[in-house]
């Protein structure tokens, strides 16, 4: 199946772990750029939306669960973000918090705060429609899932 038909099935979990791929480039790119400033409190969430951006990075590809030397606690808690109820939580919870940086000033960091929600709105749309999470096979396929979770 080609990117075109995965999009073409209107199963939102596809949507929402594209979105989170781009919401993890966004993470790291926008939380590096932010660490170079004079205000503590955005450093601070700088390098908290950078650890987003690793976090998301196995969440949305579950192999590297397998090729990555990671604690058997991580593994664990990732592996508890399988469902699209949990991920939609997950998303809003990461979304929150980087929207929080917006409390000393407002940074480029409420894009990758955009990004997070929409990630997040696009797994409870799935969640609540009953489509069941479909990874996309350009970034593993289900089969590489479902072997790993």
């Amino acid at each position: 199946m080609t990117l075109k038909e995965e999009f073409a099935t209107r199963n939102f979990s596809i949507y929402g772990q594209w979105l989170g791929i781009l919401s993890m480039i966004l993470c790291f790119a926008l939380g590096i750029a932010n660490i170079f400033t004079f205000r503590p409190i955005i450093i601070v969430f700088s390098v908290i939306t950078l650890c987003f951006s690793f976090v998301i990075l196995f969440i949305e590809v579950p192999l590297l669960l397998r090729i990555c030397p990671t604690s058997a606690s991580f593994d664990q808690a990732i592996r508890k973000i399988s469902t699209n109820y949990m991920r939609a939580a997950a998303y809003g919870v990461m979304a929150v918090v980087v929207f929080l940086s917006c409390i000393d000033r407002a940074t480029s960091l409420i894009v990758p705060g955009i990004f997070l929600s929409f990630t997040g709105i696009c797994y409870g749309l799935a969640a609540l429609k009953g489509q069941a999470f479909v990874g996309s096979k350009t970034l593993g396929g289900a089969g590489v899932a479902q072997m790993i979770v």
